[in-house]
């Protein structure tokens, strides 16, 4: 299975189901009153995290998800049935980033946990029946509310690898051999540059009661932070790890060592300062070829706790092992909230705004564009009890103090009239 990282989707609640115009109608009774039932309400959006998903692939061919809207009311009262919400299964370790058509994509939510469960997009409300509008001097509302539209966006979804430990390190150092070597991963090896491109997981079985998750990150190359090599999907699933393990290739010159190790660190430090902080265990590959033993006593000389390795006969495979297993259970959790992440105000500081655009005044506001959008504006009992609320808010007044007079045209979200 291909592995894929980043996906993007839309999301469309349910709209509400509209409220009815019915009236009691029975035997004896030739009059009733109003007895238009509550529109149902419109299904929500969730995503949960799936530890059985490991990637994004399935959003390569799906991009649109709706859920079920409310159905209208019935006669007598009877409510209409509320529309199923609808559950978006993701990989643990998915960031989502949300926008709307108007807004700017911001960070929404880490889902981290297995199980956990966020809600992305509210359904809409049912409709009132006419029923609700009856009053001692309208005793026969001839008008209902419309369903209120469910919330839309677009989601961004970034997964970044949950492990406990990352082998990182040039290309070719021997990573995915010595993954191989001590889980039942099976990665592609071969003795060339980016014969891995994507991360691969494994888990490492200290004892019966003790493991740990270990992925294999393909190889940084210089300019890795900015794009090369695919680095910069690669160094996202390196800040979910606890610890890392940088393998050096112990089939090259001392010289080239340290270059490749600088190399490696640097492009951390470009990324995300905090990833240099993270408890990093050395050790040389390649322990089985003869140069390897040399560098690792050259490099010993430089750095005492470095330690040696050979995927192949397994020399020193196990002590780093353990010496991870410790390592992890001594480092804090890991948090990977983006430095981006601040709280946005998406809402305006004011209820609503009203603009001259043109020969147009335009109002704007989520509850006046909601409130327009469950008005029937066919009914001219709606239309009233529309104005009526939009007088009590005050966009009335502010109308008149922006020159609006009668005929000119109003605006509100999708919809238009005439000032009256």
């Amino acid at each position: 299975m291909q592995f894929i990282d980043e996906a993007s989707i839309v999301v469309a609640a349910g709209n509400g189901g509209d409220g009815k115009v019915a009236w009691r109608r029975e035997k004896f009774i030739p009059k009733g009153g109003p007895a238009g039932g509550d529109g149902g309400h419109g299904g929500s959006i969730y995503m949960e995290a799936s530890p059985e998903l490991s990637t994004l692939v399935e959003f390569r061919f799906k991009r649109q998800f709706s859920a079920d809207s409310g159905k209208p009311g019935g006669t007598s009262n009877k409510s209409g049935r509320s529309g199923d919400d609808l559950i978006i299964r993701v990989p643990p370790g998915t960031l989502l980033y949300r926008g709307a058509e108007d807004e700017p994509e911001h960070f929404f939510a880490d889902l981290n946990t297995p199980g956990e469960r966020m809600l992305v997009a509210k359904g809409g409300r049912g409709g009132l029946g006419n029923q609700h509008f009856a009053t001692s001097t309208r005793q026969a509302p001839r008008f209902a509310e419309k369903g209120e539209p469910g919330e839309r966006f677009r989601f961004r979804m970034e997964l970044r690898l949950l492990a406990d430990c990352g082998i990182i390190g040039v290309p070719n150092a021997g990573k995915s051999t010595l993954l191989a070597s001590v889980s039942a991963a099976r990665p592609k090896i071969a003795d060339y540059p980016f014969t891995t491109l994507e991360p691969q997981l494994g888990v490492v079985r200290i004892s019966d009661e003790e493991s740990f998750v270990l992925v294999d990150v393909p190889g940084l190359i210089e300019g890795a932070h900015t794009g090369a090599g695919l680095g910069d999907q690669f160094l996202r699933h390196v800040e979910r790890t606890r610890v890392l393990i940088h393998l050096l290739d112990g089939g090259k010159e001392l010289g080239e060592i340290l270059a490749d190790k600088s190399t490696i660190e640097n492009e951390l430090r470009a990324w995300n300062p905090r990833l240099i902080e993270k408890p990093v265990l050395l050790a040389v590959s390649k322990l089985d070829l003869p140069p390897a033993r040399e560098r690792l006593r050259e490099l010993r000389d430089q750095f005492p706790h470095v330690y040696g390795i050979s995927a192949a006969t397994r020399e020193g495979v196990q002590e780093l092992m353990y010496a991870a297993a410790r390592a992890i259970a001594e480092a804090p959790p890991v948090e990977v909230a983006p430095e981006s992440a601040a709280v946005i105000n998406l809402k305006p500081s004011e209820p609503y705004s009203v603009t001259k655009e043109d020969d147009v005044f335009v109002i704007a506001g989520e509850r006046v564009e909601r409130l327009a959008a469950m008005t029937d504006f066919d009914s001219d009992e709606g239309l009233a009890r529309f104005e009526q609320i939009l007088a009590k808010m005050g966009v009335e007044k502010k109308l008149r103090e922006l020159g609006a007079a009668e005929g000119d045209t109003v605006r509100i979200g999708p919809y238009e009239f005439l000032y009256s």
